[in-house]
C-alpha cells in the first residue's frame, strides 16, 4: 500500500501499546510504510506516560497487557486528547470487552491476529459507514458463551456472583469459563 493513497491528514502520530514484542515489531514497521510516525509501549504503564505527555492522533492499544488492563491506556489517552482514534487489539474476543473498549472510546475492536491492513482500514474508517454482515453469524454456543462471558465481567470476574445472576451452579459455571471460546 503506498504512503501517499492514505489519508492520515496532518498529525500521522501513532502509539502501539501490545506486549508481544514480535508482533509490536512487526506491525510498528509496517504502520511506518503507510505513513505513521509510530511510538510503541509494551507496557501499560509505558502507554499511559506516552499517552499523557505526547498523546497521538491514533492508537492501537493491545487489551491485556502483562501489567493490567489496555483499557487504562483509552482512558489516559481520551482524557488528553478525545479526537484520537483508537482501536483495541486483542487475543481474548469477548462481547463484554468490545463494548467496554467502545463506551471508553476506542472506535473499533479487533481479534488477533489483525495484519496491518486491518488495523489502518479500522484506524481511518469513517465512523458513519456501517460495516458489512457477518458472513457467517455466530453459532448458538457462542452466543451463550458471550452471554456468560459479558455477566462475568458485569460481576468483576467473580465467579460465585456470576453464577448467582445466571441461575447456574458454581463448579458449571467454572468448567464453562476453563473451556476456549464456541466457534
Amino acid at each position: 500500500m503506498k504512503t501517499d493513497a492514505l489519508d492520515l491528514g496532518e498529525d500521522k502520530s501513532l502509539l502501539l501499546v501490545d506486549d508481544d514484542e514480535a508482533f509490536l515489531r512487526r506491525l510498528a514497521k509496517a504502520m511506518e510504510k503507510r505513513g505513521f510516525e509510530v511510538e510503541m509501549a509494551g507496557t501499560v504503564l509505558a502507554g499511559r506516560a506516552i499517552a499523557t505527555a505526547r498523546p497521538p492522533a491514533y492508537a492501537v492499544v493491545d487489551l491485556r497487557l502483562e501489567d493490567g488492563n489496555g483499557l487504562d491506556v483509552v482512558e489516559a489517552l481520551r482524557a488528553k486528547r478525545p479526537e484520537s482514534r483508537v482501536v483495541v487489539l486483542t487475543g481474548y474476543g469477548a462481547i463484554a470487552t468490545a463494548v467496554a473498549a467502545v463506551k471508553i472510546g476506542a472506535i473499533d475492536y479487533l481479534a488477533k491476529p489483525a495484519d496491518a491492513t486491518d488495523v489502518t482500514n479500522a484506524l481511518l474508517a469513517r465512523t458513519h459507514t456501517l460495516p458489512p454482515p457477518p458472513e457467517n453469524p455466530m453459532s448458538a454456543d457462542r452466543v451463550r458463551w458471550e452471554h456468560i462471558q459479558r455477566i462475568f465481567e458485569l460481576c468483576d470476574r467473580n465467579v460465585s456472583e456470576t453464577a448467582r445472576r445466571l441461575s447456574m451452579h458454581r463448579r458449571t459455571l467454572q468448567r464453562i469459563l476453563a473451556k476456549r471460546s464456541p466457534r
